[in-house]
């Protein structure tokens, strides 16, 4: 008399998710966007940032008048000029305020998460090296990191810009660069917090080698403070291409870049002719608090 027949259970195949996990991960997905569209701050960040991407992807399209066409005859002209045509005034050019910002946010937004992206992912893969393997490896890209870290990155970014010359691209590449050592310390500390868990020894156990071990067991952990310092990396990546700018080495004319507007006219402040950096000095500084409160409210809900 033979026993009733199991059925066979086939093994899942190397590197298959279990269901379980995928839904877990699902759900704690809709709770973190749940948790982030119930926090003032956020909300706040993002309405602030859609506005310049609007405008930015709107361009000349949005601006009332060309922003690169001067009119010798409404020199600073004070905002509501010419019943109101100008409504933020016009620089020393007659070229409307307005409009310039508007078209100037593009510059911006395509040149700060550019240097962010690049910083940030430089700055992982050096945390990632640096955390796991630790002992020399560790030790040697430390001291570099630490060496870097000791040095201003806008003084830095400032005679390096001197020495290659600008251009958007190299302005991008060289904050990236100069970002890559900040985000590799704040990695290294969560990969420090990581290397020694159950999950990360099970891999080992496996044979897993360390570039599989970093990047499928440890990355997908730590990817919470990694999305929090790209979107503050955003927000500095912004004040520091708006620093060169001003200082001649950042985005070059006849861009409209804020940073530039500033630069030609903050000298006629003196003279009372306000309107022509307060409006672009605004316009950095509600992107870059916009940036940073999209980075707390994550910081708050990431890191729970």
């Amino acid at each position: 008399m033979t026993g009733p027949v199991l059925p066979t259970i086939e093994p899942p195949p190397p590197g298959a998710v279990p269901v379980a996990t995928t839904s877990a991960k699902k759900i704690a997905r809709r709770e973190t966007i749940r948790l982030l569209l119930h926090r003032p701050e956020f909300l706040i960040g993002v309405g602030v940032t859609l506005f310049w991407v609007i405008c930015a992807i709107g361009g000349e399209r949005l601006a009332p008048h060309d922003p690169y066409a001067g009119n010798p005859l409404f020199s600073h002209a004070p905002p509501g000029a010419d019943g109101w045509s100008f409504v933020l005034g016009t620089d020393r050019l007659g070229r409307d305020v307005l409009s310039r910002i508007i078209v100037g946010s593009q510059d911006v937004l395509v040149a700060a998460p550019a240097a962010a992206v690049i910083g940030v992912a430089l700055g992982t893969l050096l945390g990632l090296v640096m955390g796991y393997y630790r002992g020399l490896v560790d030790d040697v890209l430390s001291r570099f990191v630490e060496a870097f870290l000791a040095l201003p990155v806008t003084l830095v970014a400032l005679l390096t810009l001197v020495v290659l010359g600008s251009s958007t691209k190299t302005v991008i590449l060289v904050v990236g660069l100069l970002f890559a050592p900040i985000v590799a310390r704040t990695v290294r500390a969560a990969v420090l917090a990581e290397r020694e868990l159950d999950y990360v020894q099970a891999a080992r156990l496996r044979g897993e080698n360390g570039p599989v071990i970093m990047s499928r067991e440890i990355l997908p952990n730590i990817t919470g403070p990694i999305v929090v310092e790209l979107t503050v990396r955003i927000g500095y990546a912004i004040f520091t291409i708006s620093t060169l700018s001003f200082l001649g080495v950042g985005i070059q004319p006849p861009s409209p870049d804020w940073g530039l507007q500033i630069s030609e006219e903050y000298s006629m402040i003196i003279n009372g002719y306000w309107w022509t950096v307060f409006f672009p000095s605004l316009a950095i500084a509600s992107l870059v608090i916009a940036a940073n409160l999209m980075a707390d409210a994550l910081q708050a809900v990431l890191q729970r």
